[in-house]
This record gives C-alpha cells, structure tokens and sequence, in this order.
C-alpha cells in the first residue's frame, strides 16, 4: 500500500518542482527582460508572461500528442519552443548580469574610498619614514653633544712646570647651546612621529570600517577568491557562473514538465491486451463428415468453367479427399477436386 501511495504522490512531487523551476524561471526572466526595455516595462512584462506559460503548454502538447500532431506543426512548436527557452534564458542573463552590476559598482565605489584613504595612509607612512631618519640623526647628535660636554677639559703647563687641567667656559657654553637645540628638535620630532601614527592608525581603521560596514567581501569574496585561483578577471568569472546557470535553469524547467506530464500518464490504468498461454496452439479447421456429405451431395464439386471455378479453403482439401475416396469405394464417380484449390 505504501509502495502504491508513494507511486500516486510522485508525480504531484514533480510536478510541484516543475512549477516552482517553472515560475521561478518565469520571473527572473520576465523581470530581466522588463530590465532591458525599460521604455515598455509593463508591455513587455505581459508580453513575456504570456510567452512563458504558452511554452509550458507547447511542451506539455508535444509529448502528449506528439504522434497525432501534424508534421510541419510539430516542427514549428519544437521551433518556437526552443526560441522561447533562448529567450528565457536571456531575460534570466539580464536579471543577474544586472544584479551583479549594482553589487559591482558598489564595490567600485568602496574600493576608491579604500584607494584614497590609503593613499592618505601612504603619505603619513612617507612623512614617518622621514621624521624616523632625521630623529636618529638628531639623537646621535644629542649623544656626541653630551660626550662632548663631559670631555670639555684643556690641561697646559703654567711657568712653575705644573700641568693644570680646566675647562673651555666657551666651549661649554657653545657645547650646551647645540645640546638645548638638539634636544628641543628632538621634542619636537618625537610630537610630530606620535601625531603621525596616531593619524596612521586612524586611517587604517577606516580602511577596516569602510570594508566590513559595506558587506561587499560576503557578496563578492568567493569572486575574488575564483578570480584570484584562476588568475581571470572577475567579470568573466561571473560570466562563466551566469552561463551556467541560464544553461540549466530554463531546460531543467521544460524537462521537469515533461517528466510530470509522463508521470501522470503512467497512472491511467491500461487496458489489459488477452495474451495467448504460452501452451495454446491453435488447432486447425477440420469441418464434419456430415457438411462434407452434404458438400458432394448437393453437387457443389462438379464440372464448371475455368473462369468459375469456386476457390476453397485449403483446410477442407485433406477432409474433401477422404470423403471421396470412400465414395469412389462405393462406386460414385466424383471428379478431382484440385482445380478447387489451386
């Protein structure tokens, strides 16, 4: 019983999925094609709606009356259904190409505000790299300065022959007015660099604001990644993929109404066609002596023209002979039979 029950649902399980490709393939298409001539858009919905359920229909005609239909007919409908699936399939190509259009641009758009943040970014880099040279230079100064000042001692031999050793007050002077400006320099740097990184992370964390806020590397990351595997341009990996699927979609609709309409036809009861045993073998006329009797005595074998002569069936030949060979026992003369026969 449950084998008979899954037998009557199967086809309504088919024929929903038919439906479902069906309309879906419909509306894509139709939306698609609205799309392209948007100076029509309302007309051409009509339009193609129409077009789409007379193609359901055409290939629901074609496999149900496909040996009673006439031939030229036939080969208009299989015509026109196959342009219709061209033309499906191309409303669905503009629906998507579309779609993936906006989603482009938008990522056109927030790859040029990525573009000029990080050029932004690369010029505090720049000044950094700078900043960072001369703030090296100026350190190694400030530590010659400082050897200097604790190195500043002049020894010289006054008239008693004693060595005395002192410091330049000049040289000092000299030595700590380059220091203070060293070090004021170097102050100064060390705002500069931390007023630079600090702008540094800050652009770096637009650059991950503006990425996530969009919600583009979820739209177009597997994109990218193909595009990137393959070394192809993205534009034509998402032709490869809108191909595919126009490719599938629509014929897959048009074989599934087939297949709904083939399902439902197995369950009509046949009509049961009698099948001889295979031990039947048919047996072979043999007529009654007394009909034979009646045959030879009614005179029916008896000497006409050719052109008369009456043809009988060959299962009374062998039965007609044997009569007669007991009446040619009895004495009757009865002429031959052959010409009957021949």
């Amino acid at each position: 019983m449950i084998k008979n029950i899954q037998t009557r649902i199967f086809p309504f399980i088919i024929a929903l999925s038919a439906l479902s490709v069906s309309a879906s393939a419909a509306f894509y298409s139709v939306s698609g094609l609205s799309k392209l001539f948007a100076g029509a858009a309302f007309a051409v919905i009509i339009m193609a709606a129409s077009l789409e359920v007379a193609k359901l229909v055409i290939a629901s005609l074609l496999y149900q009356y496909r040996e009673n239909l006439p031939r030229l007919l036939k080969y208009y409908l299989s015509i026109a259904c196959f342009i219709l699936i061209l033309i499906t399939s191309m409303g669905i190509y503009g629906f998507l190409s579309a779609a993936y259009q906006e989603t482009a641009a938008k990522a056109g758009n927030i790859d040029s505000q990525i573009a000029l943040i990080e050029t932004k970014r690369d010029n505090i880099k720049e000044q950094l790299a700078i900043y960072n040279a001369e703030k090296e230079t100026i350190n190694e100064a400030v530590s010659s300065l400082r050897s200097g000042l604790s190195n500043n001692v002049i020894q010289y031999t006054d008239t008693l022959g004693n060595v005395i050793t002192t410091t330049s007050s000049s040289t000092r002077r000299a030595l700590e007015k380059q220091l203070d400006q060293a070090i004021g320099r170097q102050t100064e740097i060390n705002n500069r660099v931390d007023g630079l990184n600090q702008q540094l992370f800050e652009y770096e964390t637009e650059i991950v604001e503006v990425t996530s806020n969009a919600n583009i590397a979820g739209e177009l990351g597997p994109l990218k990644y193909l595009s990137g595997l393959t070394d192809k341009p993205m534009d034509q990996i998402i032709n490869w993929l809108l191909l595919t699927i126009i490719f599938v979609f629509d014929p897959l609709a048009i074989a599934l109404v087939i297949a709904a309409n083939f399902a439902f036809a197995q369950l009509k009861p046949k009509k049961e066609k009698k099948v001889p045993s295979p031990h039947y073998s048919p047996q072979p006329f043999t007529p009654k002596p007394e009909i034979i009797e009646k045959i030879v005595e009614k005179e029916i074998i008896k000497e006409v023209p050719v052109e008369k002569y009456i043809k009988l069936p060959k299962e009374l030949k062998k039965p007609l002979e044997e009569v007669i060979k007991h009446a040619r026992r009895r004495g009757e003369k009865i002429p031959s039979i052959r010409r009957f026969f021949d």
